[in-house]
């Protein structure tokens, strides 16, 4: 039996891994010039105590779709827009049909793993070539890949707060928690959110822009610091950049050596 479990266990893990590769949340694009890799070398050969801020786009390769890529992003499949922060603390109806959809959704969400992404940036932490790193992600990737010098920006879907008591638990007791007190309730997700949220009808959120990631690029352009981009399209920041490369993240980034 034992034997059994091991042998479905690697099954599973390569069929994962194949899910990572052919993943169709990635957007198209093609691969990097050499003169674009050369560059992005010597940008990080060059300067040190690194300052890296990722975004969605960086988990699509671990299976989570990002909101705004061409064609396969969220907002490009659906009328579908994320719960905003003051209409789930006034609404005691959102929050319950935000938790509803998350628990739903929670046992795929957390079961995503680090891609080559995650894993690179650790091993440059590790080594001193990135000093700090930021994420606008929720997903916890980044730690799951062992990273210790990183600021969550809009948290984590891991951890979850009273908020009115400020009691703490992880996400992992409160779906136990919600299991218990609903025993009989039921779902099927449909399309899974950046933030493991789930859509179980169909509804209309009005848009929103997220701004919090894109200050930090402004403040590094308003200090002179060089900045490099490495995004499948285009940014806000574009513009600020000395350096771009658009094309799939760990493409590139296996192609550095460093």
């Amino acid at each position: 039996m034992s034997l059994l479990r091991n042998v479905i266990r690697c099954l599973l893990v390569q069929q994962r891994e194949a899910h990572v590769v052919n993943n169709k949340f990635i957007p198209k694009a093609e691969p990097a010039c050499d003169l674009d890799i050369y560059n992005l070398k010597n940008f990080l050969l060059t300067n040190n105590r690194i300052l890296v801020l990722t975004g969605a786009g960086v988990s699509t390769e671990s299976g989570i779709p990002d909101y705004r890529s061409e064609g396969v992003g969220l907002y490009a499949r659906s009328d579908n827009r994320p719960v905003q922060y003051n209409d789930f603390v006034k609404s005691e109806s959102i929050r319950q049909r935000y938790w509803a959809r998350n628990y739903a959704g929670w046992s795929v969400f957390s079961s995503f793993l680090p891609n080559l992404c995650h894993k690179t940036l650790r091993r440059w932490e590790i080594t001193g070539k990135v000093h700090w790193l930021v994420t606008q992600n929720v997903d916890a990737l980044h730690i799951k890949a062992g990273s210790i010098k990183l600021t969550e920006l809009h948290g984590s879907a891991h951890r979850v707060m009273c908020m009115s008591c400020d009691d703490k638990m992880s996400r992992e007791q409160l779906q136990n928690l919600i299991g218990q007190h609903n025993p009989m309730w039921q779902a099927k997700s449909v399309d899974m959110a950046p933030d493991g949220d789930v859509q179980l009808t169909t509804e209309q959120v009005q848009g929103f822009k997220v701004y919090s990631g894109f200050r930090f690029v402004n403040a590094a352009h308003t200090q002179k610091k060089p900045i490099a981009i490495v995004n499948i399209g285009p940014t806000r920041a574009d513009n600020l950049a000395s350096l771009k490369v658009s094309a799939k993240c760990s493409d590139v980034l296996q192609r550095l050596e460093l």
